[in-house]
């Protein structure tokens, strides 16, 4: 089984935030393979699917940021499941605004989803799709700016940022790591 989560917070209050790009392209998954991402299981949102036989669960964790490791820990433990099962789906401040960036592991890079996953599982070792939100503009805090709406510029570019972000998460599933990152690492 393989294992997809998306990072973001839950709420109205932050539909629509740099933050939860992950929650977006995880709905964008559910759109293309026509299955809904709504049942309640372990702090989380999710939607199962197969994919060549193998079951994939989408996961958006409904813990808030910070606490995303203890529902995917759940979810790994409840269907037998490992790190190494995980794709795990963020935004990005070092990347530029749209970019994608997939990797086998890595540090945090003070992202505090990121480190709540990668403390709950040990420091396991999963793949990462970064999404690029860019920086902050010079005088904001990063932690105003990942929690504010996409500017308007950012909203009309959107659905093709998401829409090739589901792309690399499936190619990532149906053709491997290191196909994906040849095909999505380069600039769009």
């Amino acid at each position: 089984m393989k294992f997809v989560a998306g990072l973001g917070n839950p709420g109205r209050r932050y539909e629509g935030t740099r933050h939860n790009l992950g929650f977006l392209i995880i709905d964008q998954i559910g759109r293309q393979q026509q299955i809904s991402v709504t049942q309640k299981l372990c702090d989380s949102l999710v939607g199962e699917w197969s994919r060549d036989g193998e079951p994939v669960l989408l996961i958006k964790p409904q813990t808030y940021m910070n606490r995303s490791g203890a529902a995917v820990q759940c979810l790994l433990d409840r269907c037998g499941g490992s790190a190494q099962a995980l794709l795990l789906i963020h935004d990005d401040l070092d990347l530029t605004f749209g970019r994608l960036r997939i990797r086998p592991g890595g540090g945090a890079a003070g992202h505090r989803g990121v480190l709540s996953i990668m403390e709950s599982l040990a420091g396991g070792s999963f793949y990462r799709v970064r999404v690029g939100i860019g920086r902050p503009p010079i005088g904001s805090e990063p932690v105003d700016y990942v929690l504010e709406p996409f500017t308007q510029e950012e909203a009309e570019q959107l659905e093709p940022v998401v829409s090739r972000g589901a792309d690399a998460v499936l190619c990532l599933l149906r053709e491997g790591g290191q196909r994906a990152m040849e095909q999505f690492n380069r600039a769009p």
